[in-house]
């Protein structure tokens, strides 16, 4: 015992202190972090990447085969000056600000419509996603024979009704080839818009109408201080999604009508698809997709703003 009293004591072992890795490994407040690291790993290759890359190209000469040189903004100056440009430009906005009007509108319609109780409502419903699960191509192939000049569906029947006496030429007329690409991204885009707002409308409280109803309030009025206000944030990011859709449309006006007649239904994609992959002008094309960059920054903050103001979700006033 008195050996064991003499024997000195074994120092106790130093803590380490935890490194910042470590912290950051055992951290739940970095979970979702590393959680999300694969996907940014993909977002980053097959997004960012890309991007930067037809950013960097716009401002240079290169074509197909041949990497090019700086230019400063010589593509961009180009272009200011190309009335074919600004006729894509002109096209876009307004292919984009009508048809997500109408989309709106009708999606909006639609969902209100298949939210009552209505006969077989779940077929219904099915039947509504089907213009948007076909693929692009495949809906774009469709509307160019319905279409067609000389094989039109339309033109026969109003034939044979004795309205007209030879066929339409849709999509060889200007007015009529931006009215039939409209109605064809229409036919698409709808059932997007409808089935994202009545997924929205199953989320208000029943009891939100019949409180109003109590209250003596039309139908007008329930929707427009029950329905609409609670509506909001999903209107505001399935509006943004649709006209994001709608600005960067490709496949649909490549098929059905290539840009033309005397390039009335080009769009900026279009336009920019043409001049760099079948043109070969790489830096001119990639100057055109560039500029497309700030409308659609531009579409996103105005959703992002308008949410923002909404105060009422995060449980304060609305002033």
């Amino acid at each position: 015992m008195a050996d064991l009293a003499l024997a000195p004591r074994r120092a106790k072992p130093e803590m380490r202190e935890a490194s910042t890795w470590d912290r950051l490994k055992h951290n739940k407040n970095w979970l979702g972090f590393w959680f999300m690291l694969p996907a940014m790993g993909f977002l980053i290759l097959f997004l960012a990447y890309p991007l930067g890359l037809g950013v960097w190209l716009s401002f240079t000469d290169a074509k197909i085969g041949q990497p090019g040189e700086f230019i400063d903004i010589g593509n961009y100056q180009w272009l200011w000056g190309d009335d074919v440009f600004w006729l894509s430009v002109f096209n876009t906005i307004g292919y984009t600000v009508i048809a997500s009007t109408i989309k709106f509108a009708v999606g909006l319609y639609l969902a209100l419509l298949l939210n009552e109780n209505l006969p077989f409502k779940a077929m219904l419903r099915a039947l509504v996603l089907i213009p948007f699960i076909v693929p692009t191509v495949l809906s774009a192939i469709a509307f160019w024979w319905i279409f067609d000049a000389q094989f039109s569906i339309i033109s026969w029947s109003l034939r044979h009704l004795g309205l007209i006496t030879h066929n339409i030429n849709f999509l060889g007329d200007t007015t009529w080839a931006r009215i039939c690409v409209i109605f064809a991204n229409i036919w698409r885009g709808v059932p997007f818009v409808a089935i994202t707002l009545l997924a929205g409308l199953q989320t208000v409280q029943p009891s939100l109408y019949e409180a109003a109803t109590l209250d003596g309030a039309s139908s007008w009025q329930r929707f427009r201080y029950v329905t609409y206000p609670l509506l909001t944030p999903i209107i505001a990011v399935v509006m943004t999604f649709s006209v994001l859709f709608t600005f960067t449309d490709f496949q649909l006006i490549w098929v059905m009508t290539r840009g033309g007649p005397v390039n009335a239904t080009h769009l900026m994609a279009t336009l920019s698809y043409q001049r760099a992959i079948l043109g070969g002008q790489l830096g001119e094309g990639a100057a055109i997709s560039t500029a497309m960059i700030p409308f659609l920054l531009a579409a996103i903050l105005v959703s992002w703003f308008g949410l923002q103001r909404r105060k009422w979700q995060q449980g304060e006033n609305n002033d």
